[in-house]
């Protein structure tokens, strides 16, 4: 196990590092220039060329990213355009936010999704079966801000029963109420996903050898289905999953959008609209991180629910 752990931390290194170039490389890449947000719109030629040589945008490419990349080494991720302010303070604030909105969607959908889609294989061609395919469709097919409406519409506006905007932490009064309708809105998606990959998993796995063994040696179908077929399945599931907590993070920007809340993802979009590529080159690199290392999770729980890959 420890040295299974030392080779995934050893094969990090040059992920990460790739991870640093290209988020580097898009934004700078793209159009606009940090300059002119700093210097304004009716600025001369000679300020925005004073401001380019402060902030090293005159320096060839290669210059630029060696000097950010050891800052960012150093815990540095420069300062906003806009506020001024430390771009790693700022996601230190709103972080959390997205990471609180992110875990509670993927909990939510994996307390509905994997029941979901057991039922669903297990029910196999019946009405309850048909039902959780044509919801898993549906949960694919529409657009997250289209469910977030509709939600915000029947919860807020019609039952009144949970505030439309705004955010609360979990370990506040009424903190829950206010991320509800957020997180089932950011979790569709992956309820969709996992439900109909759990379905095909389960399906698979009923066809195995060692379950004709188990049914042969008179063992309850709930017992076969969840000690021995679900626990073989949930390999895949947990892959997506891992894959799935990284395309919360990053689908997050507009679940924040709507919900109005305070979020890495709706700062990015405010950054996005202002030019100021500090803080959204910081985002994106904080994210991206964050996806390779819960992937790094997803593989050592490999080690658990599956013992051969331990003894490999």
């Amino acid at each position: 196990m420890t040295r299974y752990l030392f080779r995934r931390l050893l094969a990090l290194i040059p992920v990460l590092l790739g991870v640093s170039i290209l988020v580097f490389l898009i934004l700078h890449l793209t159009p606009g220039n940090p300059a002119e947000v700093v210097a304004g719109p009716d600025a001369p030629p000679e300020t925005i060329a004073a401001i380019e040589k402060e902030l090293g945008l005159d320096k060839p490419l290669y210059v630029q990213y060696f000097t950010w990349i050891s800052k960012v080494l150093r815990g540095d991720l420069g300062k906003s355009l806009r506020s001024k302010q430390p771009v790693a303070a700022e996601i230190r604030r709103t972080f959390p936010v997205t990471l609180q909105l992110t875990v509670v969607a993927l909990a939510l959908a994996v307390i509905v999704s994997i029941p979901m889609g057991v039922v669903s294989a297990v029910r196999k061609d019946t009405w309850v079966d048909n039902l959780v395919r044509l919801l898993s469709f549906l949960g694919i097919s529409v657009p997250v801000f289209a469910v977030g409406l509709l939600l915000m519409w029947v919860f807020a506006y019609k039952l009144r029963w949970l505030p439309v905007s705004g955010f609360k932490p979990l370990t506040t009064v009424n903190g829950w109420v206010h991320i509800i309708l957020p997180a089932l809105t950011l979790g569709a998606p992956t309820v969709a996903t996992v439900a109909r990959l759990t379905r095909s998993s389960i399906l698979e796995t009923l066809t195995a050898d060692y379950i004709r063994t188990a049914r042969a040696k008179g063992l309850r179908g709930s017992a076969v289905v969840y000690r021995h077929a679900l626990r073989n399945a949930l390999l895949p599931v947990v892959t997506v999953l891992g894959l799935q907590f990284g395309y919360l993070l990053g689908g997050a920007v507009v679940t924040e959008t709507i919900f109005s809340i305070p979020g890495v993802g709706r700062l990015s979009v405010q950054a996005i609209q202002t030019r100021d590529f500090p803080i959204v080159q910081g985002a994106v690199l904080v994210v991206a991180y964050a996806f390779v290392v819960i992937n790094l999770l997803v593989d050592l729980l490999y080690t658990i629910i599956d013992p051969r890959i331990r003894y490999e």
